[in-house]
């Protein structure tokens, strides 16, 4: 998978990146670790209100959901292998999801601005 880094507030985070429709659906499933500042980036052609799970998934993950212009406008924590859905509340563009804390560790809350992003929908 692609790798690149982006920027949330002067921290950098290194991603693979998930723009194809296989690549988000498997997303961080059946891993034992990430690490300390990695992590994956969902990338989606449109901007619409976005929906995670954690079916087949280890790490306990942190999620942050940002708009087109890279806002973010949700960070929500997920559990290993549960099967609620984790909502973006408002529409958003992209996803990124990491080791679960980093955004609080970091001081990253709703607001914060994400730069480097890759054009919505583009494939690497």
């Amino acid at each position: 998978m692609p790798t690149d880094t982006i920027q949330i507030d002067g921290h950098r985070l290194r991603v693979e990146i998930a723009a194809t429709p296989e690549a988000r659906r498997v997303g961080l499933m059946h891993r034992d670790r990430l690490a300390a500042d990695g992590g994956m980036l969902f990338v989606y052609p449109d901007e619409q209100v976005r929906g995670f799970w954690m079916k087949d998934t280890r790490i306990p993950l942190s999620i942050a959901f940002a708009t087109r212009s890279g806002k973010i406008v949700h960070i929500a924590d997920m559990q290993p292998f549960d099967t609620g859905r984790v909502s973006s509340l408002a529409p958003a563009t992209y996803a990124i999801e990491v080791n679960q804390g980093w955004f609080a560790e970091h001081g990253i809350d709703a607001g914060a601005t994400v730069r480097g992003l890759p054009p919505p929908g583009a494939a690497h």
